[in-house]
């Protein structure tokens, strides 16, 4: 569904055809020029972007919890990941989330990923209270990590799915992340463990 405030492109499209509305009655009545009818569209372009900047949708919520936990990935933050987890997180391995960030800790704390970037722009479903978000990422790992050493591999592509949960100050947190796809065979958290 389309939300007016996921973007300002529909204001300035306004903007713009005010303006050659304007320039099209300036030019039929010349008489009825003035310097302030150029502020017109210059306020509804204004308003178009502030409102961009100041609402922001469950969507762009969304989007920036994902950049915000890629990036603290990357720099292997295990206490900036457990901001965006909420407490009654449980997937299909760990039983909450204590397991889960005590995962974290064990696998980020030997230095592993160089660089994780997402290479899809996630369109998460929304409903309510709930989201999900398939996401792919490419993951490339430390040069010196245990995982190029041993495996010889360094990098790899993942494929995930991850719900959301809208709590009661309109805040999303992540409550379950599902591993579908690892370099594009099919697999589960189990299977990388």
């Amino acid at each position: 569904m389309f939300d007016f405030f996921d973007q300002p492109w529909t204001l300035i499209g306004l903007a713009v055809l005010v303006l050659f509305g304007i320039l099209t009655f300036r030019s039929v009545i010349p008489e009825k020029k003035r310097w302030w009818q150029f502020l017109i569209p210059v306020c509804i372009a204004a308003v178009a972007f502030g409102t961009d900047y100041i609402v922001k949708t469950d969507m762009e919520k969304i989007v920036g919890l994902l950049n915000f936990g890629i990036k603290a990935v990357e720099e292997e933050n295990c206490d900036a990941i457990g901001t965006i987890i909420d407490d009654n997180y449980r997937d299909s391995f760990h039983n909450n989330k204590e397991h889960l960030m005590s995962h974290c800790r064990q696998e980020l704390s030997q230095n592993i990923v160089e660089k994780s970037k997402k290479t899809n722009s996630p369109r998460p479903n929304i409903s309510e209270n709930n989201a999900t978000a398939t996401v792919f990422m490419t993951t490339t790992f430390n040069k010196d990590s245990y995982v190029v050493k041993n495996y010889g591999i360094s990098s790899f592509q993942i494929e995930v799915d991850i719900y959301f949960l809208k709590k009661s100050d309109n805040t999303w947190l992540i409550n379950r992340i599902e591993v579908r796809r690892l370099n594009r065979q099919q697999t589960n958290w189990g299977q990388i463990r």
